[in-house]
């Protein structure tokens, strides 16, 4: 029987572009070469402890203030805006060279001259949250010790919160300094672990406790529009994760569509079920009398003890998570020089190429962006945990200035820039997508010559084998699995770009309510 290994052996330029197309059609149009190592399960892992944090302990609260049916709704619909606000920066990413995706990247080839702000918004919101979690540290570690060690007040230094985030940040700098964010996902998984310890304890007291009285439950009623406005950015900001959504691109082996689908799918659908449970729990046990840390709530014991022990955990683990982006955006805006990426975007306009960089970044051999030297990566992580545990000491609550930075820095980052930028890169007369399409153009016309060969081939087994072509697939059976496949890709363009200006319109509205009840709030304090 002869074999067939003289058909494609993809040994011409020809073969290399027919194993591009395949390598798409296996796993979408973002399967580029090149790229990191990550796994998908650590790339979920690291999105999802970015995403569940301390504000998982908030929810309770905030069905006090909508009511059960409202809050669900309000916890389906945030994650569901997030998630898409993750998808449009996997569509702008395929715009960039593979393992160069960030937002100062995409801003030099969509609005050049507000790249520097965009960056340094999203340096100020990520420094601001790691220094709320040292603090949160510096609160709760006199309270762990008091409760597992006697008269731990004798000691000062024990209930010194200046002495627990200075031992803390010995923890917080080897991992600040691991370059890629790959690296951190056995803290992370450590992380949710303290997570799942805390959500086992919401539902241990809910079943053992008593629960409130049904006077004290809301169901469908509310507390009020002011109550109810003011629980928003609670809801908003608890699925903040898209400053890290670029660092995970970047580093995934798999970077297709339907693998980063499923990467967000899954972090942001886990984070869900996690608020969903812990918040309808926790309200039933105490209603409306709940507060914002609803492990204080708890009678003091062992297993409170070591709830509260757990959200040091993972605030601790939070914190490397925080000084990845806020590292890389502050490198960007340094960078940044006016007149230089002008020039370089014009140039990579006429050039026509798709796959574009960092506008202004140095190169490397291979075309690519420079990646940060030791030394400026050293000293950049230096100075943000050096000015963070400075402000840590200084600061007792950061509540108030963290509401004003979290209403503008989160909404840019979930909404707003992901829907301008897809809006403004996507356009069809732009020469970034008619590149985009033309090359994809390409790869199709190579798929499609692949799938022609392959039932030719088929035909001539058919010859020897009559049963052969009843198990292979036609083109119009591959077309028809491709346009329905799940990584909506069948959306059409169109659509897409209205869908996208919606949700930056939809972030505008959330900021300015967001400041205006921080406003309203501080009036009435």
């Amino acid at each position: 029987m002869p074999t067939y290994s003289t058909i494609s052996n993809g040994n011409s330029a020809g073969g290399d572009r027919g194993d591009m197309a395949r390598a798409r059609r296996r796993g979408g149009k973002d399967a580029r070469p090149g790229g990191g190592q990550a796994s998908m399960a650590s790339s979920v892992v690291n999105l999802l402890n970015t995403i569940v944090g301390a504000g998982t302990l908030a929810m309770p609260s905030v069905l006090s203030h909508t009511g059960i049916m409202l809050g669900i709704f309000l916890i389906i619909w945030s994650g569901l805006c997030a998630a898409f606000g993750l998808y449009l920066q996997s569509k702008c990413a395929r715009y960039l060279e593979r393992g160069t995706s960030s937002f100062f990247a995409l801003s030099q080839i969509t609005y050049p001259n507000a790249a520097v702000i965009f960056d340094m918004a999203i340096a100020v919101k990520c420094f601001g949250v790691g220094v709320s979690y040292m603090i949160i540290i510096g609160d709760l570690m006199p309270g762990v010790v008091m409760g597992f060690i006697d008269n731990a007040e004798k000691s000062p230094y024990l209930v010194d919160r200046h002495f627990w985030i200075t031992a803390f940040m010995l923890l917080v700098i080897p991992l600040s300094f691991l370059k890629r964010l790959d690296s951190l996902k056995y803290t992370s998984i450590v992380a949710l672990i303290s997570i799942g310890y805390l959500i086992v304890l919401v539902i241990y007291h809910f079943h053992v406790d008593p629960h409130a009285a049904p006077e004290n439950v809301r169901v469908i009623q509310w507390a009020g529009a002011v109550e109810t406005l003011s629980a928003l950015p609670v809801v908003v900001f608890a699925y903040t994760c898209h400053q890290n959504m670029f660092s995970i691109m970047n580093e995934i082996k798999d970077n297709s569509q339907p693998s980063i689908i499923r990467v967000i799918g899954s972090s942001i659908g886990l984070a869900g079920i996690i608020y969903i449970v812990v918040s309808i729990t926790g309200y039933l046990t105490f209603g409306n009398d709940v507060v914002a840390n609803i492990v204080s709530m708890y009678p003091t014991g062992v297993a409170s003890t070591i709830g509260k022990a757990a959200i040091v955990v993972l605030v601790l683990f939070s914190i490397p998570l925080q000084v990845h982006p806020c590292r890389a955006s502050l490198d960007a805006v340094l960078k940044w020089r006016p007149n230089r990426n002008s020039r370089n975007a014009q140039t990579n306009a006429r050039a026509g190429s798709p796959m574009l960089t960092a506008s202004g970044a140095p190169r490397n051999d291979l075309g690519g962006p420079a990646a940060m030297s030791d030394g400026r990566f050293a000293l950049l992580t230096a100075i943000i945990l050096t000015l963070a545990y400075i402000t840590a000491l200084s600061v007792n609550s950061l509540d108030r200035m963290l509401a004003f930075v979290g209403s503008t820095g989160s909404t840019s980052i979930s909404f707003i820039l992901p829907g301008l930028f897809y809006y403004k890169i996507s356009d069809p007369d732009s020469i970034h997508h008619q590149s985009l399409m033309k090359e994809d153009d390409d790869m199709d016309d190579n798929g499609t010559s692949d799938v022609e060969d392959a039932g030719t081939l088929a035909q001539s087994t058919h010859s020897l084998h009559s049963n052969a072509s009843g198990s292979s697939a036609s083109p119009a059976t591959w077309r028809w699995r491709r346009k329905w496949r799940w990584d909506f890709d069948h959306i059409e363009h169109g659509l897409l770009r209205k869908l996208s200006l919606g949700i930056a319109f939809y972030g505008i509205v959330v900021m300015a309510v967001c400041l205006i009840m921080n406003i309203f709030m501080q009036a009435g304090h």
